[in-house]
């Protein structure tokens, strides 16, 4: 191939690398002349100044809709609150009326808008209301009477407020509003229960209306849309996008991204994954992403590499897309690419490094073998075995030295494994991406070590990464088995270093 010819001032960018990519040769059209600077190194939302300014741009399409209400309007915000609820006029009116309230929001400082989340649960249901209604269902005998109590006091049960954030969703990009609006609400609610009351309806809304029924999924390549690029480099939460050639280089013809979206926010990305079209199981995040290295024939390869899922939105969270995506994507590819056998990750460990931490604190003499210790002594003189694991564990340079890497290589995959598969958080695996992936149907296949030699691949998971296999006939078993009973499944091999752990 070809390398990719920028301008000096992009080579001279932080991060810019010589990429041998495939043509075109060029950004497209309309990104910017220059590469940006390398975004932060994970980045799972914009910035409140970001947002603030991304949903000013929103008000433009409201304010002719919001000048057509009265100006002898009450400009209080509780005030324009009750105006919304009061569903005086026809839809017209009241389209307007959530415009100018939304509007009103935006031009609120941090704590104006904390008032105002405030003001919107303060729209609860009434307890008389509801004890009306419960009366009502108590006192009856009658079958049509009590299936109309029953509709009656779910009337009761229902908030004000549902019905005011629903009126948002009638104005131009108001489903991204209410995104953005819980995103500032998940950062204040702490301690406030009336925060949380409205957080729990908000989610609830959410998870309906973002329903996976209702999301498309979308291949994302280097010809979609500049603007979409570059959402894509700021939402990259796992391996940084250092540049436009390293983002070119994952969007190449042996590379996918899938994303689901919204129709109501079609340009915003909920949730993307990124895959890598090799052959057999990919041991190392750094060769996986190898700017220098040949384009592959994809038409060749036989495994799906997923090596990166990132949420987007931050306003969604907890709202899980992120098995559906998986599984749709399979599909997907399955599809097109009839000699794909194995789908698997490249997953990290972020608590691994955190684990081992609190078992050297503890001074574990389970973590190794009297061998092992021996080995280690020899290398690292120390007081115990234990401190010289350690030592050597916070050396960057290990993975490089021949003979530290071959006494801790057995160590760490074994300790990965135990940590994998027998730590718990409650019933559910300890570590955040074991807990999502076997949730999901996944196996853990395989550990490596010096997979991911990255200052955070070092400091997160000791540089040791995961292969999760999502076998196709297994998925749903799997899932059952993990979400029901709490059970990890994993290869023979991994499974043979936790026994009498696991």
């Amino acid at each position: 191939m070809s390398e990719t010819t920028l301008p000096a001032a992009a080579a001279a960018a932080p991060g810019a690398i010589k990429a041998p990519i495939s043509s075109p040769s060029q950004p497209p059209a309309s990104l910017p002349a220059t590469a940006p600077a390398a975004p932060p190194a994970v980045p799972p939302a914009p910035t409140p100044g970001l947002l603030d300014r991304a949903l000013r741009r929103i008000t433009g399409a409201w304010r002719d809709m919001a000048a057509s209400v009265s100006s002898g309007e009450d400009d209080g915000i509780e005030a324009q609150m009750r105006e919304c609820l009061a569903g005086r006029g026809g839809e017209v009116s009241a389209r307007n009326r959530a415009a100018k309230l939304a509007e009103t929001y935006l031009q609120l400082d941090a704590d104006g808008k904390r008032n105002f989340l405030r003001a919107i649960a303060s729209f609860d249901a009434e307890a008389d209301a509801i004890s009306a209604a419960v009366a009502r269902l108590q006192a009856t005998k009658d079958e049509a009477e009590a299936s109309a109590a029953k509709s009656a006091l779910r009337r009761a049960l229902e908030p004000p407020r549902v019905r005011l954030l629903t009126q948002f969703t009638t104005i131009p990009d108001g489903m991204k509003f209410l995104v953005e609006l819980r995103t500032t609400l998940l950062g204040v609610m702490k301690g406030d229960p009336h925060l949380v009351a409205l957080e729990a309806d908000m989610r609830t809304l959410l998870a309906n209306w973002f329903d996976v029924g209702f999301l498309e999924l979308r291949r994302i390549d280097w010809n979609s849309p500049a603007a979409l690029l570059e959402k894509l480099i700021g939402y990259e939460a796992v391996h940084e996008i250092r540049s436009w050639r390293d983002l070119k280089n994952r969007l190449d013809s042996d590379r996918r991204c899938y994303a689901f979206f919204h129709p109501r926010m079609p340009a915003e990305p909920l949730i993307f994954v990124e895959v890598a079209l090799v052959k057999g199981l990919a041991g190392s995040v750094q060769k996986l992403l190898d700017e220098d290295a040949p384009v592959q024939n994809p038409s060749e390869a036989d495994a799906a590499i997923f090596y990166s899922i990132s949420n987007c939105q931050l306003g969604l969270a907890g709202i899980s897309f992120g098995n559906f995506l998986i599984k749709r994507v399979v599909g997907e590819l399955s599809g097109e690419f009839a000699n794909l056998k194995t789908f698997a990750t490249l997953s990290p460990i972020p608590g691994f490094s955190r684990w081992l931490s609190r078992q050297f604190e503890a001074d574990d003499n389970t973590l190794i073998t009297e061998d092992e210790t021996k080995a280690l002594l020899a290398i690292e003189p120390a007081e115990t075995g234990v401190l010289a694991l350690q030592t050597l564990v916070k050396r960057a340079t290990w993975p490089e030295e021949a003979a530290q890497a071959k006494a801790l290589e057995p160590i760490l995959t074994r300790l990965a494994a135990r940590y994998l598969l027998a730590e718990t958080n409650g019933r559910r695996a300890a570590d955040p991406v074991a807990h999502f992936h076997l949730s999901n149907g996944a196996r853990v296949e395989r550990i490596n070590v010096a997979a991911d030699v990255s200052k955070k691949g070092h400091k997160e998971s000791a540089t040791l990464m995961v292969n999760y296999l999502y076998a196709p006939d297994k998925i749903e078993a799997y899932h059952e088995d993990y979400a029901g009973e709490g059970k990890r499944h994993a290869s023979t091999t991994v499974r043979k270093l936790v026994k009498g752990w696991a």
